[in-house]
């Protein structure tokens, strides 16, 4: 989800003549041929923050560090509100920025355009100390890349630690203990206000932007289920498969049996899900880093704490892993300079700006460069649990041509399961495998 799924794709059918011009390097056509070259000319970076925001102040001291490190101008533009529709706007204007800042979740739908340039990563000066599962989000279908990583994160349990010590549980460990905390919160009034408004489980559910496919991820991987199998860049569905299956009925069975998701939830996105957890209506919400500023704000950061989330039953642990990255936009006249912006975004120096130390401006969350210790930029050691769930069980999602229409399909189907206890299980996931099958086909990459 794109980092709190704000970031979704919008439809762009309507501009896809217009952007004709720009190639479809994605679907088997070519990039643009670019102009004339000027290794002077000033880069326009976008990059999609509110403007007047503290991260739009870190992007900007990046670019004019860049600019004292080598020379070259670069103006950034942040962009919020229908940031995807004004980039489609410049497409079809042939007047791309240079360089975009994006979520990794946005590379298929750029390579498919042809918006983006491809990226040798043996030519990028530094790559070699970035992870290498940092450079798997940047991996197109064909297998090549098609961004310089720039910022990863990772996902992890928030905890109301003073209810978790009121009901006297420690911390989970395994599935059945989370179930078993969720259950305490729920009937064991953790607030002590003597009624019966507290749940376990804050489940952001809903279909919009593919929600309820982002929360099942991790818990799918963990238990050994997937979305599909893979083989020499050709793709099978896996969803119906029996983990699979077993891990979407263990979802609905917190709905259903043991009724310890908030209400609300089959509607619910993040902006309505945040005030839940902070405003002690449940208290079990997986979510990522950027939220605990806020949290420590509004409910305070002695009353909760971050936990890995336990391994599966079959002892698998895994989290979905997000970022952003560097993309280098198609129709520069200044390649060579877009490439320096990444290398310097990479570099020690350009992710420590972007990291912002422990204030909320921060446009690193994790950074990718291996050279950089977390604990030296941040003094905030909650960071390192998300780091260490990234590096040892991080998984981005599936390298298809566009994962939008599967995650958008499996949205649905498991909403559909979870919000009807009387469903079955089985039949609506059978059903959401003919539904990846056919778009496998139609992407021209099914087994």
């Amino acid at each position: 989800m794109l980092s709190d799924l704000r970031r979704a794709t919008r439809p762009v059918s309507l501009l896809v003549a217009a952007l004709i011009g720009l190639g479809s390097a994605g679907c088997g056509g070519s990039a643009p041929a670019a102009p004339d070259q000027d290794a002077k000319a000033p880069l326009q970076i976008w990059i999609r923050k509110p403007p007047g925001s503290p991260t739009e102040k870190t992007a900007k001291a990046l670019a004019a560090d860049f600019t004292k490190a080598t020379g070259i101008e670069a103006t950034v533009t942040a962009i919020f509100e229908d940031f995807e529709t004004k980039l489609q706007q410049a497409a079809a204007g042939k007047q791309l920025p240079d360089i975009v800042l994006n979520d990794t979740a946005q590379l298929g739908s750029l390579v498919k355009q042809g918006l983006v340039r491809e990226v040798n990563r043996e030519s990028v000066a530094g790559g070699d100390q970035v992870a290498d599962l940092a450079w798997h989000a940047t991996r197109g279908a064909d297998g090549k890349s098609y961004a310089v990583p720039f910022s990863a994160q990772s996902f992890a349990l928030f905890i109301r630690k003073d209810w978790r010590e009121k009901v006297g549980a420690g911390q989970p460990r395994t599935w059945a203990e989370l179930d078993a905390l969720a259950t305490a919160f729920t009937t064991k009034d953790p607030d002590g206000n003597g009624q019966a408004d507290t749940h376990g489980y804050v489940i952001p559910g809903s279909t919009k932007r593919g929600y309820m496919a982002w929360y099942a991820s991790g818990f799918l991987w963990a238990n050994g289920g997937d979305f599909f199998t893979e083989k020499d860049g050709r793709f099978a569905p896996a969803v119906a498969d029996a983990k699979s299956v077993a891990t979407v009925d263990w979802l609905k069975a917190q709905f259903c049996t043991a009724k310890t998701v908030a209400p609300g939830a089959v509607t619910m996105e993040t902006t309505q899900a945040h005030p839940v957890f902070e405003g002690g209506k449940a208290g079990i919400y997986l979510t990522g880093p950027y939220n605990m500023a806020r949290f420590d704000k509004n409910l305070g950061a002695d009353k909760y704490e971050v936990i890995p989330a336990p391994k599966g039953p079959d002892g698998k642990q895994a989290s979905l892993a997000e970022g952003e990255n560097v993309y280098l936009m198609a129709g520069s006249k200044n390649q060579a300079g877009q490439q320096k912006f990444a290398e310097f975004a990479i570099s020690a120096p350009g992710q420590t700006i972007g990291m912002a130390g422990d204030t909320d401006g921060n446009i690193v969350r994790l950074p990718v460069n291996s050279a950089v210790k977390l604990s030296e930029v941040r003094k905030d050691a909650r960071w390192q649990i998300f780091d260490d769930v990234y590096r040892t069980a991080g998984r981005y999602s599936p390298a298809v041509p566009d994962w939008t229409p599967f995650r958008q399909a499996a949205a649905e189907a498991i909403n559909a399961v979870v919000a009807d206890c009387g469903s079955d299980t089985k039949s609506h996931l059978d059903k959401l495998a003919e539904t990846f099958a056919a778009e496998l086909l139609r992407q021209g990459v099914a087994a």
